[in-house]
């Protein structure tokens, strides 16, 4: 168990090298491995494919990384917030795999449960069903999906144990469980890193057999895309 375990993101982030594809975990900024994010832009890996809700923003996230070039690809169902993003795209500089939100879930959750492609009829007669196998089932055309594996999955929990057993907190349970199981090596970053046993069973969200590395992070910022309060 104390192999899993690591002091840091950067010493977690071992290994990653240019051209990878990153599963990574977080909705929106809610969520999202800001440690690893952190570590990779200044580990300077380029060329990856990052496999996200979305891109994060301009200058947080996954935003980061593209301010360095360093992103090659998106897979992503949203990325409305960042303009960097738009600029890459429409250059040409960025390429972009649009995915239903829900597909891209369960193309995520597919991937880690070793599930090779399914069917769906989100997407049939649109531009997301180009190039991809159509197959009628009761009458009803259905688009081929292919699960999706990443070389590594970077996800950010609320508290851990040792062992990798992770449990997340409120709306980060999102993209995190499936992100979690479709890495194959897994790094979570928790807020609170326990012993084993400290953790109830029933609250585990993902078994640490999907986690190959844990670390505690820090200076968690937990920024809101866009907030609203009331007046007066």
């Amino acid at each position: 168990m104390s192999k899993k375990v690591y002091k840091d993101a950067m010493s977690a982030l071992e290994g990653v090298k240019d051209g990878m594809t990153l599963v990574v975990g977080g909705f929106g900024l809610c969520g999202i491995p800001e440690n690893s994010i952190a570590a990779l832009v200044e580990r300077g890996v380029k060329d990856l494919t990052c496999v996200s809700n979305n891109a994060g923003v301009d200058d947080f996230g996954l935003g980061l990384l593209l301010q360095k070039r360093q992103v090659k690809k998106m897979i992503s169902s949203y990325v409305g917030e960042n303009a960097l993003f738009e600029k890459q795209y429409m250059s040409g500089e960025l390429e972009l795999e649009f995915c239903p939100q829900g597909t891209l879930a369960e193309r995520i959750r597919a991937g880690g449960a070793g599930i090779a492609g399914f069917y769906t009829p989100t997407g049939v007669g649109t531009l997301v069903a180009e190039g991809k196998e159509i197959k009628n089932f009761d009458g009803r055309d259905y688009v081929l999906e292919r699960g999706i594996v990443g070389d590594f999955a970077l996800v950010k929990a609320w508290k851990g144990d040792k062992f990798g057993n992770l449990v997340f907190r409120k709306t980060a349970r999102n993209f995190n469980p499936m992100a979690a199981t479709a890495g194959k090596i897994t790094v979570a970053e928790v807020e609170e890193l326990v012993e084993v046993g400290e953790l109830d069973p029933d609250q585990i969200h993902t078994p640490g057999v999907f986690v190959q590395r844990i670390f505690k992070g820090t200076n968690y910022q937990k920024r809101i895309e866009q907030r609203t309060v009331s007046k007066g």
